[in-house]
């Protein structure tokens, strides 16, 4: 008996195609969004568990240059293989583009060295790659080959034109990513520096530890690094991740919420003639689940399978971001994993359950001769429209008070979950409202009637309208920090590298190369700078200096000061502070505070500056202060301020020539600049292409939806076409609501967006990373979404009417009962 009732439900679903392709695409599309974003996390952190099998033998001790733009010196390694330190081996990184605009990292490293300190077998075939013989082979893995198409014995060309290789593929698996192996000299020769990125030691008796920490000069710095510091510096990155997707899959979850909720409308007569002819009502809710389960396997399957896709599209893209950000090695090749498909097949069952609870037990509860009598259930959306404004408050109280207590991170996503769903949860009741109070007090009859058909359809367009509205909220929001983050990061490295030329001399020829340059045609003036840390009860201080003059001032990022701060900074017992610091600590502009016991006690807080990226606490000196206090010591970098028009060529070979300035010590701030925001563009056109990818969702989910249930209104557009209504008209009205209704979408999802941006910027950069910065507002982007949503919903409300129109009144009336 079961059987027929199937079938006949199923049956529904030929009469209406485009809601069986409705229900199915906002559930795959949801799922497949969670799915890739899943397995991209998921697959990084084993990455990190793992680690590179070519290092089997952990290198846990790191020495690092303190300032990052500085590097390891040659003769520093060479001075630690002498005194016995065999346990440290040394890495250099270059970063490369090939001609076809690949990003790559060449990291070299010394063999015989790698040999010494592990004997495993993984490090023994290093043995027959001759990486040190001419003419220098490159090991890649087999993930960076495939997505390439390298082959053994391949050459890479690079941008230049030049020539990389031979390709030797890494058929062992003994490494994965995007990274590529070489001997540390082809880099010499590549870049024509003396200087190398970090040494890497092992494990060591502590008393040889202790040895080595106190041989460091002052620029270097020994600590040890673990999987779990990994973890923590890219949880948010992975959290932003999973926030997306999340919010992909609850856009869908409406699609499919308002698609089968139009099916259970439409099938009221169906299920009271069941009724009638002695099903039960338990019959029916098996037939419905079978159906749902069918629905729910079919979507689960279809979006592993796109979600995979997907993850293998964007994990080059996120193992190049996590390689430069933190130093983390992230595979290329992504498989089905468990995790991710069970997972992805509970969050499926959960969001389909709550979803069509509700419809379900509406349509089972109704009497039998009230389904058949064709009355709709639509005329109590109204109800279920003011109960979810209820609901709507209580999340808001929700999020009034979660916004009260101390804020997290943890804190800050919850408060962006509350507000997306309650706000969604109101935006139906207020288009309702609205919409019925037009209904009264328009004069025009025809725009009464506008707006009476217009609220009417509120049964299906209202969980429509929330999906498009929270895409559009997440959507603006992305756009909005991405443009935020890329300008503040553009502008702060504009300021912070106003100088032309960056110089690292050693503290005994400062004096002597300040000099020199200053008498230099093209110098119009040289910026000192001291840097020393010292030890306090609140960690680490780094403490630097700064000059007095007005272009010094214009490199400075301030946030908040006290009036006349600059002048306080040179001529006062002041400091000013990294924003950092003010917020760890809560210190204000204005405040006294105690430095280290070098430093003494009672300085002014003069001000506070962004300093973004920075882990330490930070104080800025006038250099009467510093010397003061250190009498110059510490680590020294000269700024060179260039004539306008000068090009800096001359300057630097004769640089060179004079001083015998290795190529690690001068820095080219536009060098600096360029690189950063390249990392910056490739790491935030991830979050970018996911919300993209979410707004096409919504975009695709209402159109179908639209067009779904205009279909379903064909009776009433052919009684209005009888009743003496042109069919430009209809055209013209159907398109208009749906302009109505996007538009009031907008006008929700602009300011929501905003407020999950201030959230972000407010609550979770700053508990995440200590740190803020100003919203920038990118009414260009804005605008484009507008456009393509408006556009997608006129069409999608456009297209039955004129397929209607073709027909006569009469036929379609027809064609429509």
């Amino acid at each position: 008996m079961l059987w027929p009732v199937v079938k006949a439900l199923l049956g529904h679903y030929r009469r209406y195609p485009l809601q069986i392709i409705l229900v199915l695409l906002g559930l795959t599309l949801g799922v497949s969004l969670l799915v890739g974003v899943t397995s991209i996390n998921h697959h990084a952190r084993e990455s990190y568990a793992d680690g590179e099998k070519l290092f089997s033998n952990p290198l846990p001790y790191r020495i690092r240059p303190k300032h990052v733009s500085n590097k390891v010196p040659q003769g520093l390694y060479i001075q630690l293989r002498r005194d016995g330190f065999n346990e440290c081996v040394p890495f250099d990184q270059l970063y490369l583009t090939s001609a076809n605009g690949d990003n790559l990292v060449l990291v070299g490293i010394d063999p015989v060295a790698m040999i010494q300190i592990d004997q495993g077998v993984s490090l023994k075939q290093l043995e027959n790659l001759d990486l040190m013989k001419p003419p220098y082979p490159i090991v890649v893995s087999e993930g960076l080959a495939d997505r390439l198409n390298w082959q053994d014995g391949d050459f890479i060309t690079l941008n230049d034109q030049s020539q990389l290789g031979p390709i030797v593929i890494d058929k062992n698996k003994n490494f994965t990513g995007t990274r590529m192996i070489a001997d540390i000299s082809l880099l010499r020769m590549l870049n024509r520096s003396s200087g190398m990125d970090i040494i890497a030691c092992s494990e060591m008796p502590k008393e040889k530890l202790a040895r080595l920490k106190n041989s460091l000069p002052n620029g270097l710095s020994l600590s040890r690094s673990s999987r779990t510091e990994l973890e923590s510096l890219t949880n948010a990155f992975h959290m932003n991740l999973s926030a997306l997707g999340m919010l992909s899959f609850v856009v869908g979850l409406f699609i499919f919420y308002q698609a089968i909720s139009l099916s259970f409308v439409q099938r009221q007569p169906l299920v009271g003639m069941l009724r009638q002819t002695g099903v039960s009502g338990w019959q029916l809710t098996k037939a419905l689940a079978l159906e749902l389960i069918g629905m729910i396997l079919i979507s689960w399957f279809c979006g592993n399978i796109l979600g995979l896709m997907l993850a293998n599209q964007l994990i080059p893209a996120v193992s190049t971001s996590l390689g430069e950000l933190y130093d983390a090695n992230v595979g290329l090749d992504i498989g089905w994993s468990y995790h991710s498909s069970f997972y992805s097949l509970a969050m499926c069952i959960l969001g389909v359950v709550t979803a069509c609870i509700w419809p379900l037990v509406r349509l089972l509860r109704s009497q039998p001769n009230r389904l058949t009598s064709r009355l709709s259930l639509v005329r109590f959306a109204g109800t279920e429209f003011s109960f979810q404004a209820l609901l709507a408050c209580a999340f808001c109280v929700a999020a009034v008070a979660i916004y009260q207590v101390p804020q997290t991170q943890s804190s800050g996503f919850i408060l962006m979950a509350l507000m997306l769903m309650s706000v969604a949860l109101f935006t139906p009741f207020i288009i309702w409202k609205l919409f019925t109070s037009f209904t009264y007090s328009m004069r025009w009859v025809k725009l009464r009637w506008f707006f009476a058909d217009a609220a009417a359809s509120m049964s299906y367009r209202g969980v429509a309208t929330m999906a498009l509205m929270l895409a559009m909220a997440g959507n603006i929001g992305v756009e909005t920090m991405v443009g935020s983050f890329r300008d503040t990061t553009d502008k702060w490295l504009t300021q912070r590298l106003a100088a032309d030329i960056y110089i690292y001399p050693t503290n005994n020829s400062a004096a002597r190369l300040s000099s020199w340059l200053q008498k230099q045609p093209e110098v119009a003036g040289v910026w000192w700078r001291w840097e020393k840390e010292e030890a306090t009860k609140q960690g680490v201080l780094q403490v630097v200096s700064t000059g007095a003059s007005d272009a010094e001032l214009d490199a400075l990022t301030v946030k908040l000061g006290i009036p006349n701060y600059w002048h306080h900074l040179h001529h006062s017992k002041g400091v000013m502070i990294s924003e950092s610091m003010s917020l760890k600590l809560g210190i204000r502009p204005g405040d006294f505070i105690n430095l280290s016991a070098k430093l003494g006690q009672r300085w002014q807080v003069v001000g506070v500056y962004y300093d973004y990226g920075n882990p330490y606490n930070q104080v800025l000196l006038s250099h009467r202060n510093w010397l003061n206090s250190f009498a110059g010591k510490g680590s020294v970098a000269l700024g060179i301020e260039l004539k306008p028009d000068v090009n800096p060529t001359g300057l630097k070979h004769r640089l060179d020539s004079v001083f015998r300035l290795t190529s690690d010590r001068v820095f080219d701030n536009s060098d600096i600049h360029n690189q950063a925001m390249k990392v910056f563009d490739r790491t935030f056109a991830i979050a970018d292409t996911l919300g993209n990818i979410t707004l096409l969702i919504a975009v695709c989910g209402i159109f179908f939806a639209t067009l779904a249930g205009e279909v379903s209104r064909q009776r009433h557009i052919s009684l209005l076409r009888c009743f003496g209504i042109s069919g430009k008209e209809l055209v013209i009205i159907s398109g208009l609501q749906l302009f109505a209704f996007c538009l009031i979408a907008i006008l929700i999802a602009l300011p929501l967006g905003l407020a999950l941006a201030s959230i972000v910027v407010d609550v979770v950069i700053k508990q995440s990373f200590g740190w803020t910065l100003e919203l920038r507002f990118v009414p260009v982007e804005y605008l484009k979404t507008v456009l393509w949503v408006m556009g997608s919903l006129m069409l999608a409300g456009a297209l039955p009417v004129l397929r209607s129109i073709k027909n006569t009144p009469m036929k379609s009336l027809r064609d429509a009962l």
